[in-house]
């Protein structure tokens, strides 16, 4: 990959990892991308929230499981005090609590530490750049908890704007089925940057935060 431009600023990240033996190689892995620079390594949340306000950072890598604060409390402190800063879950569980908890505290991304460089990288720039990226694992997790809790549940879920389009409801369907982005814009033979801004445009409508909300909309909806 060749390096930025002077206009094409890196992006700048923190990774967080209570083990040196992930930490320090992954840092140094992502060091070598052309547009991400590692600013800082942290061991626990406390070093987290030391490094973001030590600034600036765009993206923090998070692992979950981390003595003094865990990396959901974290994500949940940072949410509050710094919206800005995008998180990037990686971890080796992929439970329903620990990725609902991680998602409902504000991350942007999850990951399993099966993720290899690419994905990872393209999680960051992805978060940066404010989009959502899940794990597929975790997209079928996700997934399976949303149908498991609209099958339980007594009442239907809030129904969908009037105002949104046949494609939105299309792009909205897709997401609720687990599709990336990138599948989104190959099943519907449009680009992903078309796909970014029916995805802007029907979450502002439906008041959708997240993707995570946007399955669980979908679901409700019977659109998945």
């Amino acid at each position: 990959m060749s390096e930025p431009t002077e206009e094409q600023q890196k992006v700048r990240v923190v990774v967080a990892d209570d083990q040196a033996a992930v930490r320090e190689p992954l840092a140094a892995v992502l060091g070598l991308s052309g547009d991400i620079e590692v600013v800082a390594a942290a061991a626990d949340g406390t070093e987290v929230l030391t490094a973001v306000a030590a600034g600036p950072v765009d993206v923090v890598l998070m692992d979950l499981r981390m003595p003094v604060m865990d990396g959901i409390e974290t994500t949940r402190r940072l949410s509050e005090q710094y919206p800005q800063v995008a998180v990037v879950v990686l971890t080796t569980f992929a439970d329903d609590d620990s990725i609902l908890g991680a998602l409902g505290a504000g991350a942007r991304g999850y990951l399993t530490k099966n993720a290899g460089r690419q994905d990872i990288s393209r999680a960051i720039r992805a978060a940066a750049a404010g989009q959502s990226v899940l794990d597929r694992e975790v997209q079928d997790r996700l997934l399976a908890s949303a149908r498991s809790t609209n099958t339980k549940a007594s009442a239907p879920g809030p129904a969908l704007p009037e105002d949104l389009t046949p494609r939105e409801r299309e792009v909205l369907a897709l997401i609720g089925q687990g599709l990336p982005n990138r599948g989104i814009a190959e099943r519907l033979f449009i680009s992903e940057a078309t796909v970014k801004t029916h995805i802007n445009n029907l979450f502002a409508k439906a008041g959708i935060r997240d993707r995570a909300a946007a399955v669980r909309r979908a679901i409700e909806a019977g659109l998945a």
